[in-house]
Parts: C-alpha cells; structure tokens; sequence
C-alpha cells in the first residue's frame, strides 16, 4: 500500500506557536510509518517549501493555532494551492475565531450564550455602563486570540479600563461578557455531515488559577479535567445539541470543539474552536481516548475524514 503523504504545519506566527509546536510534534510521533511519509513545516520560515511540494503532499495537518493560521488564512493559501487539508476552510475558520460575530450568530440561532458588549479598537467606552448593562463583573477578552491569551476577569471600573487599554495595545478589539460562575465544560464534534461527539470534559482549574488561562491550560498537572464530565446525562444531551449545531451552522469540517460554562441549568456557549490544540495536555485527545480511540487512531480518523471530503 503507498503511503499517503502528509505535511504538517505548525509553528507559524502567533502568539500561540510555542503551543503551535508541541501539537506538530505530537501528531508526527502518533503517525504510523508504515502509512505515512510526514514532512514537518513551519511556515514562518519554509513557507516556500510547502509551495514547492504542493504537488507530492496528499493532505496537509494544520495545527497553527491562533491568527494566520486558525483564522481562514493559511486555508485559503491552501485552497490556492490545491492541497487538501484537516480541518475547517476558510469561512467556518474566520467566523469561529471571530468572538464578536460568532456570538451574534449563536444568538440567530438561538444557542444561549453570556451576555455581552463590543468595543472596536481605540473606540471610546463608559466602564460604568457596561457594568451596569451586563454585571458587576465581567470577562474581558480580545476578539480574535485563542488559548485564553489576554483575558482579564474584571470586578472594578478601573480594572476594566486598564483591561481593555491593554487589549488595545495588541491592535486588537474587544469583547466584554457577564462572568458566570459555574461549572466550565467542553465538547469535541467529529465529522463533516455526519457528527459524532465525544464524551463532554469537566474543566476544574487549580484554586490558584481565576480561570482556564494559558498556564492552567498548558501546565501539567494544573488543572483537573474529569472525561465523562459530572452533570445530569440531560445537560450532557443539551451540550451534545448545542455543539452539533454550532458545527453544523458554522460549516465547520472535520472537527470543532465548544465550550461551555453550566449555571444551573442553563447551558452557555462560549465559543467553537476550529483548530483544537493536540498536546499532550489537550482536551480532544482527552475526549476521543475517554471514548477508547487511542491518539494514533484519532490523528488517522481525523485525515480520513479530511480527504473524503
């Protein structure tokens, strides 16, 4: 049986391409050799290779989380190139990377999510009236970053005010929800047409830790995730629909993954990523092996599905 030939990019130029690398590298290491001849690319620096190679490369892995890379960008390089690749394309990747427009759709689709106020960048805002519009404390974020990467958990006008400045100094916009305390899930969708999802995840973050942030996310040991979570099989059912949907209505391909915060019994979407991490700390490996696919057959899966497109 030939080979199938897969080039995996990783790397890249976000801020998160230390996370970017250890994903590339975990996903090599679980390819069987006997079934795939795999190039490593960082496109920072080789771009020009991946060009070169367009005609030998079967389907390319793309794991650059973050900006030009999760965001549309890098699909539609490839869909110029002629590459098959895993994942999403380029419209279902710019929409879900986009906090600010994926909550307006989540709200089309009436999918419950935290309350929540925009501000473009540089944009003058009242601190007082956004406290008074959506609570007295909030979560503050940039619109288009992933892996938890300056978010704030405000509680004071002028905690906000220093927040969202900061936020505008990455050239970035803002977003501003209701703070939830509850009980932060998430959920991993497989497939194109045909969904399947995984077992949902309980995340429990150290005491130390305000929220999932980047450290609690990549730390070994520092945050508790309990696969199946601990919530009624009924609010599993609601967050089992609500991802399917998103995933559906966002024409994500392959897989996606939402999260959730649980408050009582009301189910919060949060966000769907396009591009899940695939560390050794990462939640859909966590997901798929709860669901007794080991990380190697999930890796495969995930090609599979991609070049049956």
């Amino acid at each position: 049986m030939n080979r199938l030939n897969v080039a995996i990019l990783s790397g890249g130029w976000s801020s998160e391409r230390e996370v970017s690398i250890k994903s590339g590298k975990a996903v090599a290491n679980a390819l069987d050799s006997k079934k795939f001849e795999v190039i490593n690319i960082d496109p920072k620096y080789e771009l020009q290779t991946l060009i070169d190679l367009k005609g030998s490369i079967d389907v390319v892995f793309v794991l650059l989380h973050g900006k030009f890379g999760e965001d549309g960008r890098m699909q539609g390089f490839l869909d110029i190139l002629g590459i098959p690749y895993v994942g999403s394309g380029v419209l279902a990747s710019a929409l879900c990377m986009d906090k600010a427009i994926s909550k307006q759709i989540y709200s089309k689709l009436n999918l419950l999510t935290p309350e929540w106020f925009f501000i473009r960048n540089e944009e003058a805002f009242d601190a007082k009236a956004i406290m008074s519009f959506i609570g007295s404390r909030v979560v503050i974020k940039p619109v288009c970053e992933g892996s938890s990467l300056g978010v704030f958990i405000c509680g004071k006008e002028s905690e906000i005010c220093r927040a969202v400045k900061e936020i505008f100094a990455l050239g970035e916009d803002v977003i501003i929800e209701r703070y939830i305390k509850g009980t932060e899930v998430t959920c991993c969708v497989l497939g194109n047409d045909d969904l399947e999802t995984l077992p949902v995840i309980e995340i429990v973050p150290d005491k130390k830790f305000d929220f999932f942030n980047y450290e609690a996310k990549y730390t070994t040991g520092a945050t508790n995730e309990i696969c199946p979570a601990r919530i009624d099989l009924y609010l599993s059912d609601i967050i089992y629909e609500m991802s399917k949907t998103a995933h559906l209505s966002f024409k994500c391909k392959t897989w996606s993954r939402s999260d959730f915060i649980i408050e009582g019994n009301n189910v919060y979407i949060l966000e769907t990523n396009t591009l899940p991490g695939m560390t050794e700390n990462s939640l859909f490996p966590l997901a798929a092996r709860t669901a007794g696919m080991s990380f190697p057959e999930l890796v495969e899966r995930l090609i599979y599905l991609s070049i049956k497109q």
